[in-house]
């Protein structure tokens, strides 16, 4: 238990580690770059960066697009030019990296549960690692080598958690929170340096606000920051290449769900949404807080395309996308169009999509069973309404509203 508690630690303070899914409960031309000098052993220049590709502008010119594709799920487009970089540069880890970040975001929009592209992830990161290793033996000044060490280590630790392979897991988490350490010597040479550090910085306070259990765990890592941690990570969203967009959806995650600030969360929610319109996960999630946040028409539109997007086979495009977009509808057709038929079938078509993935405990799949409960008492249809209630007093939470509703609705309508 205590192991599995570290590595929970571990795991929040990596570089570049996507968590899985918002639970059920959503280029512009670049900017001038500020770079925050917080935690910073050396000044940029103090250190030989030549043959960096990381640094590298003609290098950042042509990956652009690259990169633009591999978050709109342009998949095909962009391994075709992390493979034209792999070409160039076979012994350098950027390009297996990039190869198995873009492997990394075709299991993300099954909340981690397809195993499809497993072998292929795991082959890039240690290929990434490989190389990686090879530049920091060489040369123990080469934060490049740290940087991309730190994150395909943190990557390979995070699937491997997922996969409950606790043992790969905590030796990955290990290697990269070591990587991490010594990469951020090179935060002022480059932001995307500094994102492994504000997320360390942000999570190390957060975890022991959070679970008082870890607190004994924690010291043994450095003292965090939440508010530079947070500082950091806008500065990276800001004026990251490589890493901004991570930083965007981490930043987008952190407002809504750790701060608790969801009008915070939500132009960053809209930029990704809007400038991402085929990446499934960030229309979910910005649908998500369009609903929270009462904004039922921009709601209602994205819902519908991510409806259709899922009928045409957009990469992506599943059942959990499928289960928000389905309830959001049924919600809106009961409570604004009135339209208890439409209702129901989304609510059902909601319940489908959740059981076709497994998610079963909770969220969206409980309350289209209460919606449908509650439209069946209204239609006066009481063993229908007896069969979705049924299945809410299974699924929710004792002391919820939603449990006492249906047990004081079985009681009532017992035979």
């Amino acid at each position: 238990m205590i192991q599995k508690l570290c590595f929970i630690l571990l795991l929040f303070c990596l570089p570049l580690v996507v968590q899985a899914q918002q639970p059920d409960t959503t280029r512009t031309s670049a900017p001038i770059r500020k770079i925050e000098l917080e935690n910073v052993d050396i000044a940029p220049g103090a250190v030989d960066t030549k043959g960096w590709l990381l640094l590298d502008k003609d290098i950042q010119t042509e990956l652009e697009g690259a990169v633009q594709n591999l978050y709109n799920f342009k998949y095909d487009k962009a391994e075709k030019q992390f493979r034209s970089l792999r070409r160039r540069y076979p012994q350098h880890p950027m390009p297996y990296f990039l190869l198995g970040l873009s492997a990394w975001w075709k299991i993300v929009p099954t909340n981690v549960q397809t195993k499809l592209y497993d072998k292929t992830f795991f082959a890039y990161m240690d290929t990434a690692v490989t190389y990686g290793e090879r530049l920091y033996e060489a040369d123990n000044k080469n934060y490049e080598a740290c940087f991309f060490l730190s994150a395909a280590y943190g990557f390979d630790a995070r699937l491997h958690a997922e996969r409950k392979d606790w043992r790969k897991a905590t030796v990955s988490s290990k290697r990269a929170l070591d990587y991490l350490e010594k990469s951020k010597e090179a935060n002022g040479l480059s932001p995307e340096f500094l994102f492994g550090q504000a997320l360390f910085n942000y999570y190390a306070v957060w975890i022991s606000e959070n679970y008082p259990l870890l607190r004994p765990v924690l010291l043994f890592f450095p003292k965090g920051n939440r508010a530079l941690g947070l500082q950091q990570l806008k500065n990276v969203a800001d004026n990251g290449f490589y890493t901004g967009l991570e930083a965007k959806t981490f930043l987008m995650r952190i407002l809504n769900n750790e701060e608790n600030n969801t009008a915070a969360s939500m132009p960053v929610a809209r930029y990704l949404a809007n400038n991402y319109p085929d990446n499934a996960y960030f229309q979910r999630f910005y649908a998500l807080l369009c609903f929270n946040e009462g904004n039922f028409p921009e709601c209602e539109r994205v819902s519908r395309e991510i409806l259709e997007k899922l009928n045409q086979g957009l990469p992506g495009y599943e059942g959990i996308s499928g289960r928000y977009a389905t309830y959001f509808l049924g919600w809106l057709m009961q409570n604004k169009y009135k339209d208890r038929v439409k209702a129901k079938d989304y609510y059902q078509r909601s319940i489908v999509f959740a059981e076709s993935t497994g998610d079963v405990s909770g969220g969206f799949y409980l309350y289209a069973n209460q919606k449908l409960a509650q439209i069946a008492d209204k239609e006066k249809d009481s063993k229908t309404a007896l069969r979705y209630y049924k299945v809410v007093a299974d699924k929710a939470d004792h002391k919820s509203a939603e449990y006492k509703e249906a047990k004081a609705y079985l009681k009532k309508n017992k035979k």
